[in-house]
């Protein structure tokens, strides 16, 4: 038994200096540090749709096309709009790829039904990463506060198990990162 609790196993057969296998509780191996990282890109433009009709196949139709012509597409948010049975979304491509997405998306108007469509080029995304955030609440709390006191405002927000992304103005960008990185802990590394 290792002195953490820990079990080594190795094969009978193994000879030094094989050290077999460590087998431990997962909490053991998950990184000491919650947030491991910040990471941000400039290379992104938001598109917003509103008035979308709220039914099946709505998102299908317009990301099938955008699939098509091989525009990728990263961040994704959908809400309900003020009036009944419609929607707002908002997505992100690479700025390289806006205006053909534009394009795309116009041509569908008319078959969707959606009043308006607008994009936006200044926008950065930035992102906390860490294998710790899936087991420790309150790093969305962190991040938007210390965004929040640097008066920076989020336009969308996208996460997953191990990595929370906020969309920003682009202006803010270094701003965000250098506070993001305090408020982790990362700049004393």
């Amino acid at each position: 038994m290792c002195p953490c609790g820990s079990f080594q196993v190795s094969s009978s057969r193994a000879k030094p200096p094989d050290r077999g296998t460590i087998v431990c509780d997962e909490e053991e191996i998950v990184e000491k540090r919650i947030v491991s990282g910040v990471a941000y890109s400039r290379d992104e433009a938001k598109i917003s749709l509103f008035g979308l009709p709220d039914h099946p196949g709505v998102s299908s139709e317009i990301f099938g096309a955008l699939a098509d012509a091989n525009v990728n597409v990263d961040m994704i948010v959908q809400s309900h709009a003020r009036t009944a049975d419609t929607a707002n979304m908002e997505f992100t491509v690479g700025k390289r790829d806006a205006q053909r997405a534009l394009e795309i998306v116009r041509a569908a108007q008319p078959k969707i039904g959606f009043d308006d469509v607008a994009v936006n080029e200044d926008v950065a995304k930035v992102s906390v990463i860490g294998v710790g955030m899936r087991s420790h609440a309150g790093v969305a709390k962190s991040m938007f506060k210390a965004l929040a006191d640097k008066g920076v405002n989020i336009q969308v927000i996208s996460t997953s198990e191990i990595k929370i992304s906020v969309l920003i103005d682009a202006a803010y960008t270094e701003l965000a990162v250098r506070a993001l990185h305090a408020a982790y802990g990362l700049d004393q590394l």
